[in-house]
């Protein structure tokens, strides 16, 4: 059992700890194997520029998803709970792009007995293009007395 942080411990504004990947074809195959996701478009080329990126081959908007999730499940433990998530893909990920989840504290309240925190969440690329913003909804335990 690790808790990371207590709702009390959590401001508005407070920012997510650093969180990044650089990806290419190993994380794509990678995540494609363990998700049956061997489209054409994320492992060549030539098929990715036929999808329209001119850059070649792209990778998976879900993979941005999970490297989201990862981010927040390192900053919450294992005593808190992601309630809700949820992104718009807005850019595509490069081969060689460095991805970074970034997310900052907007909202603090109790639901009933739960305490929530809601963030505003992205995944920037090395440009400091948003590439998925969203939001997240956690629920976080109270430091014990």
């Amino acid at each position: 059992m690790t808790v990371n942080i207590y709702f009390d411990d959590v401001t508005i504004g407070d920012t997510l700890p650093e969180w990044s990947r650089t990806t290419d074809f190993m994380h794509w195959n990678r995540y494609a194997a363990v998700n049956d996701e061997f489209m054409p478009f994320h492992m060549d080329d030539e098929d990715g520029r036929k999808a329209g990126n001119p850059a070649g081959a792209f990778g998976m908007g879900n993979l941005r998803f999970a490297y989201m999730l990862n981010a927040l499940q390192d900053w919450i433990g294992d005593e808190a709970d992601v309630r809700e998530i949820s992104c718009r893909y807005r850019v595509m990920n490069q081969k060689g792009d460095r991805l970074a989840v970034v997310g900052q504290v907007v909202e603090k309240f109790v639901v009933g007995t739960e305490n929530r925190v809601r963030l505003e969440i992205d995944v920037v690329n090395q440009k400091g293009e948003s590439t998925c913003p969203g939001y997240a909804l956690i629920a976080l335990p109270s430091r014990p007395a």
